[in-house]
């Protein structure tokens, strides 16, 4: 790794855990300078704009959601071990992935209803984590764990509700009780779906 592309990599990480914490919309290349003490002009020099920026700050969150839950997803043995393996991992990312909690979640309110690159690149990250998702699903069915009928999209999207569920309990509402309820619903989840 280059110099450069070093010095990128920092900055996108500072720049991600600020997102996360003043939303993909309030990060701008002067709000980064002032939290990194770079001047603007070599900002400018990494990020010609703004949109550059933020596409530049999903790409780097999305590494590192590669990094913290799909490599050591992956490396868990195929079937149930490696689904409990997802949702476990998952729920850490939520929990410390970075300092304002999940970029993506914030992202995707904050982003929903607007066109252009932004969204693309996130809309583009969702859906292919939602692809992962199923992926990893298929092996438990292929396993005999889950059921051979069961239909991946919607077992995709409870996860999914399960893990907004709970970034909404733990950052908003501050319950303490949240990764509790979270496990439970996803036992629930993993029941429903077993073989009959």
């Amino acid at each position: 790794m280059t110099k450069g592309t070093e010095t990128r990599t920092a900055i996108l990480d500072e720049a991600a855990d600020l997102a996360s914490r003043v939303g993909l919309g309030g990060l701008t290349i002067g709000t980064l300078a002032t939290q990194t003490g770079l001047s603007k002009s070599g900002l400018f020099g990494h990020f010609a704009s703004k949109e550059a920026l933020q596409i530049g700050v999903l790409g780097r969150a999305r590494e590192r959601f590669v990094d913290r839950v799909l490599r050591p997803t992956l490396a868990t043995p195929r079937g149930d071990q490696r689904v409990r393996a997802l949702f476990e991992h998952w729920l850490a990312w939520q929990q410390g992935g970075f300092a304002g909690g999940c970029l993506f979640i914030d992202a995707v309110s904050e982003f929903d209803d607007q066109e252009g690159p932004v969204r693309d690149e996130l809309l583009r990250s969702e859906r292919d984590k939602a692809e992962t998702v199923m992926t990893i699903v298929a092996t438990a069915v292929a396993e005999g764990d889950l059921a051979a009928d069961l239909d991946l999209e919607q077992f995709a999207f409870e996860l999914q509700g399960i893990i907004l569920a709970h970034h909404y309990s733990c950052r908003m509402l501050r319950a303490p009780d949240a990764t509790d309820r979270a496990r439970t619903a996803f036992e629930r989840l993993v029941a429903s779906a077993r073989p009959r």
